[in-house]
């Protein structure tokens, strides 16, 4: 009997609560209907606020108070997770009102908006380059902003997750037996990620990667792409010198110039032979 009446009294207060939004939405006194939108955005209600606002901005254009509503407008999007929306509304409140110190903010949670919207690693990352992009932006034409130093954190977030998306590709290409394009995929890798502090591991995955295609490749092809293993060994030397993978790369190496003297002293033999005839 209690949980029955309980859940009547729910009813009764949900019912209660639809009938007087209801009430205000149809209010033609726009001062009032103001006043219960500032309510509702203040209680977090984001969804009666945005409601309220949107009828609301036609009635105050002209008005001062209308920038403000704008502002809030746009947040409340943010809010309820409206992310695509609210980007356009942060943009347009810029454009708008480009004196009104809110801008600034406004333009970084433009970034935010796309950043939000920025999916797990192994989907498409337009809104991640995006986000980098916008932050940068707002890093370069507002330097001195407290805000800088989140803008930089969530640069290198986003540059991260690249990061990651750009590996599993080339770790998926290796694991399939696509080995050139693996070799590839890891040199474009260090390329685009120069500072990266798994540098010789992605340089050691290319080498590896083109050994694997040496081995596989018809015995023409065979001491050129060896001699690719031992130059890139050496290259990884270089760069890399205190790496703990350095001698795994040295017996690349080393394996890759035992081909080669096999290669070579397989020639010599045709050529003997040839000439023995």
């Amino acid at each position: 009997m209690k949980f029955v009446l309980g859940i009547f009294l729910i009813a009764f207060v949900f019912a209660s609560c639809a009938t007087k939004f209801g009430k205000i939405v149809k209010s033609k006194d726009k001062e009032y209907k103001l006043k219960m939108a500032e309510q509702y955005y203040a209680t977090k209600h984001y969804d009666k606020a945005q409601q309220l606002y949107t009828d609301l901005m036609p009635l105050f254009k002209g008005d001062p108070r209308f920038e403000d509503i704008y502002y809030k407008y746009a947040y409340t999007s943010y809010y309820l997770r409206d992310y695509e929306n609210a980007e356009n509304l942060f943009k347009t409140y810029t454009e708008n009102f480009p004196n009104n110190p809110k801008v600034e903010e406004c333009e970084y949670m433009r970034c935010m908006c796309y950043y939000k919207q920025s999916p797990k690693v192994d989907l498409d990352q337009t809104n991640t380059t995006r986000t980098i992009a916008l932050l940068q932006a707002f890093i370069n034409t507002h330097p001195d902003s407290k805000r800088v130093s989140d803008a930089t954190e969530i640069i290198d977030q986003c540059r991260k997750k690249l990061e990651l998306k750009e590996y599993k590709n080339a770790q998926l290409y290796y694991d399939l037996g696509y080995y050139q394009s693996a070799g590839v995929a890891f040199s474009v890798l260090i390329d685009d990620f120069p500072d990266s502090d798994q540098g010789d591991e992605y340089a050691l995955s290319s080498i590896k990667s083109y050994f694997k295609y040496a081995q596989l490749s018809v015995i023409d092809k065979q001491e050129q792409r060896f001699d690719k293993v031992i130059s890139d060994v050496t290259d990884f030397q270089q760069r890399f010198p205190e790496s703990k993978l350095l001698a795994e790369a040295n017996d690349y190496k080393t394996q890759s110039e035992n081909y080669l003297k096999k290669i070579q002293n397989q020639n010599n033999e045709q050529t003997k032979a040839t000439t023995q005839r």
